[in-house]
Order: C-alpha cells, then structure tokens, then sequence
C-alpha cells in the first residue's frame, strides 16, 4: 500500500512522489517524539522560570528573617546592659533614701551644722556646677513609648522597640548623673565604723584625764579593740596625713570634701600614704596604743570646719536598722 502525496511544484507538473506506509509511520513517530520534546522543553522553560521567581521569594524571605533576627538579638543585648543599670541605680537611690530617713530622724535634724548633733549630708564638690544655666519651663516627663506604633510590619516595629530602648538608655543617663552627685556626698560623709568588731570606750567630751586625773576635754572617741585590729575609712576621701602625730602617735587624717575630716590615732601601724584616695571601708591602719594611750583602741575623731565634733551620732547613723516604711 501506498500514499501519494503532492510535491512542493504545481499540480500541472503532474509530478507525484510515492511513500510507503512504514516510511510515512516513521515519519509520525519522530514527528511525535519531536512534539513531546517540544512540550518537556516548553515544561521545562517553564518550571525554570517559575523556580527561580519561587526561589528569589524564598531568598528574599530568608534574607529578611535573617535580618529581623540579628536586630531582635541587637535588642535583646540593650535590653541585657540597660538592666543592670537600673539595678545599680536602683541599689544607689534606695541606700540614699533610706539614709535621708535616718538624717531626717537623728537628733538635731535640720538645724545648723556644728550646733546639733548631726550636720546635714555635704555636697559633692563639683555638684552645683553641673547646673549652671539650667531652665526652661517645667512639663510633666514624656514616656518613651508615647510614640511607638501598635501596629505595623516587623522590621518597622523593631525600628520603634529600638527607638524605646534608646530613649530608656539616654534617660537613664540622665538620672545615673543626677544620682551620682548625691552617691558621693554620701560615699564622703563619715560615720561608718572604723573598726568593726570593738566597743565604746571613753566618750567625747570632758573627762578624768587616765594620766593626770585632771579634768579634760576628749576631742574623740575610743574605740576598744586588740591590737592588730584592721582600722577602716569611715568615708572616702583623700589621705592628708599619715604618721606620727603629737599625743596621737601613728595617726592617718583623711578629708572628705566640704572641710570634713576624720581622724583614726593611737595604730600600731599605718597602710596608706599622704595623696592616697581611699573608699569607704578600706583598711588604712591597724588598732594599736601608741602615742598617748593607756592600750590598745582606736581614738576616733569628726572634724568639721575645724570644730572636733562628736563622732557618735555619726556612727550611729550607720548601724542603726533600715527603716521598713522608707
């Protein structure tokens, strides 16, 4: 059998060509496989292109998660350095607060200084300063989340929470540097006791004389305790004095700012040098009886403005109990 099938020419020609029907399916089968090439290619065109815009979504989806991680991890280390900030601050505005509760109760409370009992907490040096030229009028504080937006896309909410972590941190320095003007007056206002451990001895003021028998007039306190005992800085300060001293014998003078001066004599032995700063509590000599002294105490003195005043009140400042209601 056979088909007969017209040639390109024109029909008058009347020129025809012969194909057998195993050429003619061989014909449809490479014709087929030709087709079904065409479509994979065309499946394949197609999938790729879909493929790569589903992947440059992916990418981009990756990308921007990744980058909402790593500011979500930025947040969270501000977070992690603003908190022990405000403990500190916290800690700091507490002890403050509750050692104005015990100035406002000690006897003599605000009165003059070197009248009463107690002279008012000095100032740090310096402080009032840090105020010149201040003003403007006085408007309520504006919270730091007064402008943050409930809602929006993740990348703008963290742009907002970052906001509101920087004006907490820009606040909080500006409270840090309020408070730390009042911690120091504290750190430098005597009354910490200088040797713990030992107990009252002879009291300031007139006396017996332990070498005389004459009246006298006992510019201190004693502080009875073994030689050896560690003698600490009832406040911070500066070291203007370490060594001997007449009737005082090894004797340490530390002032504290404001014209404050403590005094520790009678030690067996000095551990600071004149320039020195110290801290409140930090061990400067060591209780002994040198000088004149009948044994071994530390002889403790306040002196304020160049009045030796009476250590006790100071020292009692400091070990009385918080009070539970400040």
């Amino acid at each position: 059998m056979s088909f007969v099938i017209w040639s390109r020419r024109s029909v008058s020609s009347q020129r025809v060509r012969f194909v057998e029907a195993r050429t003619a399916r061989t014909i449809a089968v490479i014709g087929l496989i030709a087709l079904l090439i065409a479509a994979l290619a065309l499946g394949i065109a197609i999938g790729t292109t879909f493929a790569r815009s589903h992947l440059g979504e992916e990418q981009a989806f990756v990308s921007r998660r990744s980058y909402e991680i790593e500011q979500l991890g930025r947040i969270d280390a501000d977070i992690g350095a603003l908190v022990p900030r405000v403990a500190a601050l916290s800690a700091q505005v507490g002890e403050l607060r509750d050692f104005d509760n015990r100035l406002k109760a000690a006897p003599g409370a605000g009165t003059a200084a070197g009248v009463h009992d107690v002279p008012p907490l000095p100032d740090s040096e310096g402080a009032a300063s840090a105020l010149d030229g201040a003003g403007g009028p006085e408007l309520p504080p504006r919270l730091c989340n007064a402008e943050r937006a409930p809602d929006g896309t993740p990348s703008q909410r963290l742009k907002n929470a970052q906001k509101v972590i920087g004006c907490l941190s820009d606040t909080l320095s500006q409270l840090q540097g309020q408070a730390i003007a009042h911690y120091t007056a504290y750190m430098a206002f005597p009354g910490r006791d200088p040797a713990p451990g030992s107990h009252f001895g002879s009291p300031y003021g007139n006396r017996i004389d332990p070498f005389t028998g004459h009246v006298s007039f006992h510019p201190g306190l004693d502080l009875v305790a073994p030689s050896g005992t560690p003698i600490l800085a009832s406040a911070g300060g500066r070291v203007v004095q370490a060594g001997e001293r007449n009737g005082y014998g090894n004797a340490v003078d530390i002032r504290h700012g404001n014209g404050t001066v403590t005094r520790y004599g009678h030690a067996s032995r000095i551990l600071v040098t004149e320039g020195q700063y110290v801290m409140p509590g930090d061990e400067i000599a060591e209780v002994g009886s040198t000088g004149r002294s009948t044994g071994p105490h530390l002889h403790f003195e306040v002196i304020v403005g160049g009045a030796q005043l009476n250590p006790k009140p100071y020292l009692m400042l400091f070990r009385q109990k918080p009070n539970a209601q400040g």
